[in-house]
């Protein structure tokens, strides 16, 4: 059979027709070797946003880019919790504080993320304000996890071919499938995910990635529109396990927590949200707290069903209760600070290792 060719595709893609697994991966392998010429790609991304993209789609491009990817060296057997980011909302940095906060639980995490895209703090820039080392290299992002139980895999870094899209989508200047891709392309290859989505047109492609290959995983929105499990009002949620999905709502007070206004949430400057992370880290009320319990809980869950599929004869509202008790007791016996205080310093020591080798 004949290697596609751009003219291929990208007659396909106009036509509204969906493209095979293997047209997918051979398109976003060209996109990832810096083949693909800006027009091509422009025209590409553009095409498909119009169609819509389709989970066959969205896991070609998944496998080239993990393809691509810089190894990383862990055992999958961890929990990635992160959003897809698109809300415009500008909260505090709720997914970074609940992965310090699931990890002082005990739950191993790797987290994947970037700079912010749409908000003024993404995930990297709020972590490097609070001290942690994040461009360390690969085996050294692997001994962050060794020795404190929680890393971060920072996109740029693992997936350098990102950087022959970032031109073209800079001047798109539109969302496109990039910006939801993200989520599935931890390098780790996370056996557990937690994935906050706020578009809901694009909550079926990522519950049917997860369902078709087979990975343990819940998907989750606010009904305020918020890439997280909201404490303003409903938030509905996709438990992905064995190839199943179940669809549950849950309301803040189903598991004791007070409902929220959004402008409770809102954060600023990446050194802003870092002394909110602290603050809440160290035990302060309110509702970034409540926020931050309710997304941990998540995450919790989403692990203990990666361990024990028969989790899932269990109700939603209780097992998120019961990981919320323990995400609470994290913080106010003080492991959760400890175990901020565990990262950063095993970002400086392997860095300061790798600068001397």
């Amino acid at each position: 059979m004949a290697e596609p060719t751009w003219p291929d595709v990208l007659t396909t893609v106009l036509s509204r027709a969906n493209l095979s697994v293997s047209e997918a991966t051979w398109a976003m392998r060209q996109v990832m070797e810096g083949r693909a010429t800006p027009a091509q790609l422009g025209g590409f991304l553009l095409a498909l946003r119009a169609k819509g993209e389709s989970v066959e789609e969205i896991i070609g491009f998944r496998d080239a880019i993990l393809e691509a990817a810089v190894p990383l060296d862990v055992d999958p057997n961890v929990l990635d919790i992160v959003g897809t980011g698109g809300d415009r909302v500008g909260t505090v940095n709720i997914s970074s504080t609940a992965s310090i906060v699931i990890a002082a639980t005990g739950v191993p995490v790797v987290k994947h993320g970037n700079k912010a895209a749409s908000s003024q703090s993404g995930s990297s820039d709020v972590l490097s304000a609070l001290g942690i080392d994040l461009r360390l290299p690969p085996e050294a992002v692997a001994g962050v996890l060794d020795r404190a139980g929680i890393t971060f895999a920072w996109a740029a870094a693992f997936h350098p071919g990102f950087r022959h899209a970032g031109p073209t989508r800079a001047e798109l200047g539109v969302p496109t499938v990039f910006n939801f891709l993200g989520p599935l392309v931890n390098p780790a290859r996370a056996e557990a995910n937690a994935v906050g989505v706020a578009n809901a047109d694009v909550v079926p492609l990522i519950t049917g990635v997860f369902r078709t290959r087979g990975a343990t995983a819940l998907v989750f929105r606010g009904e305020d529109g918020l890439d997280e499990l909201t404490t303003t009002g409903y938030s509905r949620i996709w438990e992905i396990s064995r190839g199943d999905v179940h669809e549950f709502d849950i309301h803040p007070r189903d598991v004791g927590l007070a409902t929220a206004q959004l402008e409770d949430l809102l954060g600023g400057s990446p050194e802003h949200n870092a002394d909110i992370l602290r603050r809440t880290l160290a035990g302060e009320p309110g509702a970034v707290r409540d926020i931050v319990l309710l997304n941990a809980a998540a995450g919790i869950v989403a692990f203990r069903l990666s361990q024990d599929p028969s989790q899932v004869q269990r109700g939603m509202i209780e097992r998120l209760a019961e990981a919320l008790v323990d995400a609470a007791a994290a913080i106010d016996d003080g492991r959760a600070t400890a175990k901020l205080e565990q990262w950063i310093a095993a970002t400086r020591e392997l860095s300061a290792q790798h600068s001397q080798d």
